[in-house]
Order: C-alpha cells, then structure tokens, then sequence
C-alpha cells in the first residue's frame, strides 16, 4: 500500500476529491495548510505573501492503483490544459501497517504480486 498526499489549489480541491470518488476511490482525508514552492510565495503590488493557501488530500490506496490515481488528481487539479505554477504536488511514501481504531484490526501491506 502507498500513502498519497496531493497538494492542490483550493479551488481545485472539490474537483479532484469528486474526480477520485468517480473513480472509486471516495477514502481521502482533507487538510487546509498553507506553504510556498520554488517560487517562493507571490508578490502582489509591494506586498510579498510568503504562504499561500492550499488543501492537502490524503488517501492510502493499493500499489496497483497509484499511478491511475495519481493521474486522476494530476487530470482535476491542472489550470487549464498544460497546467501552471501553484497547482501543486503529489508526494508517494510506501505504508506498512493500517489500524482500524473501532475494531483493533490491523492490515499489513504485504508486497504485491507482479
């Protein structure tokens, strides 16, 4: 299993949220945070905002599904069609265990098949 973390405008947030349960995908936890890229922040007439708002969607899916997912988010969360800066990121990082709380279980990702 892999950990996806999208960071999108948001404004796009409700697009890639709809985009994935679509795609049956509806398990995503929602964050409102607020950062800067490489661009560091964007100045607007003599003010410089250094952090700018963003949402962050997070969502533990199957090897086998991560990069129909991550083309999912990339395809709802794109300005326009080539894309612009601040739409974001996606960041992959591989997770171990999963606890369901209310039941104690415990799923181990074990490697999948090729």
């Amino acid at each position: 299993m892999i950990m996806v973390r999208a960071i999108v405008r948001p404004e796009k947030s409700d697009d890639v949220l709809a985009a994935l349960m679509d795609a049956g995908f509806p398990a995503v936890t929602k964050f409102s945070v607020a950062g800067r890229g490489k661009q560091r922040g964007i100045k607007i007439g003599e003010v410089t905002y250094d952090e700018i708002p963003k949402t962050m969607l997070m969502s533990v899916v199957k090897n086998s599904d991560r990069d129909f997912v991550v083309e999912t988010i990339m395809a709802a969360a794109r300005s326009g069609k080539k894309g612009a800066f601040g739409d974001g990121k996606i960041f992959i990082c591989p997770v171990e265990e999963v606890y369901t709380v209310s039941s104690g279980v415990c799923e181990t990702a074990q490697p999948e098949e090729a």
